[in-house]
């Protein structure tokens, strides 16, 4: 029983649905925004939203189909058992974390979580590997990208403290 209940999870079909229908929401709001920024052609040429716009309706477009061409196949075949899904989730979360706190806390300094929390938590690795991995791979990137090639990525208040 317990494996069977491993082994279920969504259906292909309801995953395929899934993302049409987030792609036309998708689009929705492209389609909206541009809307609101303006679509026709001014005195200096086409509006803020006038390529926007298009895009947006081509996106619109290819979710419909891809909606049609989903509910035309019955099929009822398994997309991921709930087991792989939960490894996909342990990564994206993190990720998705990572990439909400760089704005407040800066890219060096996000970075250096993310390698620690997924050292710690996924490699199991102990402290003696992950405090110079996880500092010294934001530090490498800081040197190549700030002085090496001069492109200044996110800073947040530690940065500024250093005087960064």
């Amino acid at each position: 029983m317990a494996e069977q209940s491993e082994r279920a999870g969504p259906s292909q079909r309801a995953v395929e649905v899934g993302v049409a229908l987030a792609t036309t929401a998708f689009a929705a709001i492209i389609i909206i925004g541009s809307l609101q920024a303006g679509i026709d052609w001014g005195a200096e040429g086409p509006r803020a939203g006038f390529f926007p716009f298009y895009v947006g309706l081509i996106i619109l477009g290819c979710s419909i189909v891809n909606i049609v061409q989903v509910l035309q196949v019955s099929s009822d075949r398994l997309f991921a058992d709930w087991g792989q899904l939960r490894q996909v989730i342990s990564i994206a979360i993190p990720t998705a974390a990572y990439v909400a706190l760089i704005p407040f806390i800066g890219i060096y300094v996000a970075s250096a979580v993310l390698i620690a929390v997924f050292m710690i938590w996924l490699g199991r690795y102990g402290w003696l590997y992950v405090v110079p991995i996880s500092i010294g791979v934001p530090l490498v990137t800081f040197l190549i990208f700030e002085l090496w090639f001069v492109v200044a990525l996110p800073k947040g208040p530690l940065e500024s403290a250093l005087g960064f």
